[in-house]
């Protein structure tokens, strides 16, 4: 049981931790519904992947990078309201990633696995993609964690201090772009964003500083992969949906415990 688990174990491990301080910035900037386009627009990057016949890791990742950008600047132009905006680039790169897949009659995909997660199919070229994203990620997350931080809690006063908010903002939609390229495969396009959203928003009730509640973050993300996991093994479940049962499980739990003094 180990030897088959620990794979998929180590990957979601590798998502979970990273998933944690990003999705404690989702949290606190309200952008769930960003992170939601940019997991719909991944299956578009996948189709772009195989038509051209590409690296998918690399196909995605440059796909989400590439509409966190547009979504920045297209945001910046105010040309209409930044939830109307969401909406059209999500359902409309979720549409064109189901129709240019349609059309790939020679190639053999497992399209179920890529909308809901394949914890249990991981291998070790996962694995380096996994962590290679997470040590990058995380990395440019701790040289810019303060001016990130001071741009959530008030731009215009991180703006007066001196801090590119723009710059702020780019980078933070680019890095929630990465981690969902990097979590896309093992978690699933349509489920993605609750892991970035669930563990912060239950690590929140309990933390009494950012530092504190993206660190919680992550350990309630790695506690529900391995209780996924576990449900998936005994109860022979999809794995992907069992982590995001634990999570939630874990949110409801925190709002029945009395909350830390």
């Amino acid at each position: 049981m180990i030897d088959f688990l620990l794979p998929s174990l180590l990957a979601g491990l590798g998502v979970a931790v990273i998933a944690g301080p990003l999705g404690s910035f989702v949290v606190w900037r309200r952008m769930a519904y960003f992170g939601d386009t940019l997991a719909h627009a991944s299956l578009m990057g996948l189709a772009l992947g195989l038509l051209l016949n590409i690296n998918l890791y690399l196909a995605l990742t440059f796909c989400c990078l590439a509409l966190a950008s547009i979504l920045v600047v297209l945001q910046k132009q105010k040309l209409i309201a930044t939830d109307t905006l969401l909406g059209i680039l999500a359902h409309s790169a979720l549409s064109f990633g189901l129709v240019a897949v349609s059309f790939l009659d020679n190639v053999r995909i497992d399209l179920m696995g890529y909308l809901f997660g394949d914890l249990l199919a991981v291998t070790p070229a996962d694995l380096w993609f996994i962590y290679g994203g997470a040590v990058v990620v995380l990395t440019i997350l701790a040289l810019t964690w303060q001016p990130l931080l001071s741009s959530t809690v008030n731009e215009e006063l991180a703006a007066i201090e001196g801090i590119n908010t723009d710059l702020m903002r780019l980078v933070l939609m680019l890095l929630v772009g990465m981690v969902i390229a990097v979590g896309m495969k093992f978690v699933g396009a349509l489920i993605i964003t609750s892991l970035l959203i669930i563990p912060a928003a239950t690590a929140r009730r309990f933390s009494h500083s950012p530092e504190q509640m993206a660190g919680f973050a992550s350990l309630i993300g790695s506690l529900a992969v391995v209780g996924g996991l576990y449900m998936s093994w005994n109860w022979d479940t999809p794995a992907g949906p069992s982590v995001v049962l634990a999570t939630t499980a874990m949110f409801i739990l925190s709002h029945v415990l009395p909350k830390r003094a």
